[in-house]
């Protein structure tokens, strides 16, 4: 099945997708970023979808309907079954979820439902939590939503920053995400809620333990 993978910045996570034995058939990001070179220097076929093109004469009223169909397109033309954000900056809305519903996969630097949006890990320590984690999800229209799929647990230290916390996040997800995606990927085939299945489950439990 071809999967696309959606990126904003370095593409770590994308380096462990690759890591894992994974293949990716699209890589598409929403501003210039080093996640687009890696891929072009790898071969993979990459999409240019700039939210900068579609922001208003002022630059400040961003078209979110348009820009999320234009991705939306690009991975229609690009005949792709599974498409993962990771670390993808840009909350996508309309069509799409129609379009890829049940199929959007995506990992967040929190334990979900608590701190959904972009400033996870900053909420984090300013609630005081001693134990945050990253979460691996269903992609829904309601940010950060959807059903989730695998979650694994950071301590939180003392003293810890915003950078400091967020990079022992980061390792934990570029070590689970992948192994939800295969999983994710083998188990879109079936159809409905897919994550509710025996097989899922199985698979979720070779990996995780």
């Amino acid at each position: 099945m071809r999967v696309a993978v959606l990126v904003s910045g370095v593409g770590s996570i994308l380096e462990a997708i690759w890591g894992s034995g994974l293949q990716v058939g699209l890589v598409l990001a929403d501003r210039p970023c080093r996640g687009l070179e890696i891929a072009k220097a790898r071969g993979v076929q990459v999409a240019l979808v700039d939210r900068r093109e579609f922001a208003g004469e002022d630059g400040e009223k961003f078209d979110r309907d348009a820009f999320s169909d234009a991705v939306s397109d690009r991975l229609l033309e690009s005949g792709v079954g599974v498409v993962a954000l990771a670390g993808f900056g840009t909350v996508l809305v309309g069509r799409i979820h129609g379009e890829f519903g049940g199929r959007m996969v995506n990992t967040h630097p929190s334990l979900l439902p608590s701190f959904p949006g972009w400033h996870s890990v900053s909420q984090a320590l300013e609630a005081g939590v001693h134990v945050t984690g990253t979460t691996a999800h269903v992609v829904v229209p309601e940010v950060d939503a959807g059903p989730i799929l695998a979650q694994v647990p950071v301590r939180v230290r003392f003293g810890d920053t915003v950078e400091s916390l967020h990079e022992r996040i980061k390792i934990a997800e570029r070590q689970l995400f992948p192994q939800v995606l295969a999983s994710a990927i083998a188990c879109v085939g079936l159809g409905g809620e897919w994550w509710r299945s025996e097989k899922f489950w199985s698979l979720m439990q070779e990996v995780q333990g």
